[in-house]
């Protein structure tokens, strides 16, 4: 019984969220890269974006200091909500909540990560809904 109890939480949820997987990106096409957006029971929304074989910032061309993931929201324009960190090609990944509803999820390598607008060399977008 606990174990069907289990299992029912589990698809339950799951189906609270949605899950993309970011295109092939030219400026670095080995990285996998997927977003999962939740809400919460406040009506806030998760985001979780993870990355696989991204390379390092400073590998790219041109080069630089940080990956800055954004979100275009429904109501307010474009979004910085933080910055990928990646130490090795393996994995990095952001978890975040925010306020702002919204359907795009961009990944841009930018000088600095407290920007307000993207401007750096865009690496990947995908629509989530």
């Amino acid at each position: 019984m606990r174990n069907l109890l289990f299992v029912l939480a589990m698809l339950l949820a799951v189906s609270c969220a949605s899950t993309v997987k970011f295109p092939l990106s030219s400026v670095a096409p080995a990285a996998d890269i997927t977003a999962v957006k939740k809400t919460d029971k406040h009506n806030n929304f998760t985001i979780n974006v993870t990355a696989k074989n991204l390379a390092s910032v400073d590998r790219i061309a041109p080069s630089k200091k940080t990956y800055v993931v954004w979100v275009s929201t429904k109501n307010e324009g474009i979004k910085n909500i933080g910055q990928l960190n990646v130490r090795n090609a393996k994995t990095s990944s952001l978890k975040t909540l925010t306020a702002f509803d919204f359907d795009d999820v961009i990944i841009t390598a930018e000088e600095q990560g407290d920007i307000m607008y993207p401007s750096g060399t865009e690496i990947s977008r995908t629509r989530i809904k």
